[in-house]
C-alpha cells in the first residue's frame, strides 16, 4: 500500500460522511431559492452544525479506536488523546456555530 493511500481514502471518507449528513439538512427543498439573507444564514448555519459535527464524530471515532488498539504504546495513546481532543473542538465549534451566525444576522440586518 502506498504512503498517500491511507489519506485518500481518510478523505473519501470524510467527504462521502459530510455529504450524506449535512446536505439533507441545509437544504428542506432544493429547487426553491433562498428568500433573503436571513435564510441563506440559516441555511450555512445549518450547513456548518452539520459538518462541524460529522468531522468530529469521525475523530472521535478514530480517537478510540486508536486508543483501543494502542496496545500501551505511548506513541499511539498521545495520538489517540490528540484525536479526542480535537473531536471535542470540533464540537465545541459546532455549537458555537449557530450563535456566531446569529451575530453575523444581527450584523447584516438579516
Amino acid at each position: 500500500m502506498r504512503k498517500g493511500s491511507g489519506r485518500l481514502a481518510c478523505a473519501a471518507v470524510i467527504a462521502a460522511v459530510l455529504i450524506v449528513v449535512a446536505a439533507p439538512a441545509a437544504w428542506a427543498d432544493p429547487a426553491a431559492a433562498p428568500a433573503g439573507l436571513g435564510q441563506v444564514v440559516d441555511r450555512m448555519r445549518l450547513w456548518a452544525l452539520g459538518l462541524l459535527s460529522a468531522v468530529a464524530t469521525l475523530f472521535l471515532i478514530l480517537g478510540g479506536g486508536r486508543y483501543i488498539i494502542a496496545g500501551g504504546d505511548p506513541g499511539e495513546v498521545e495520538r489517540a488523546k490528540l484525536a479526542i481532543k480535537s473531536a471535542l473542538w470540533g464540537y465545541a465549534l459546532a455549537l458555537l456555530a449557530p450563535v456566531l451566525l446569529t451575530v453575523l444576522r444581527g450584523i447584516v440586518g438579516g
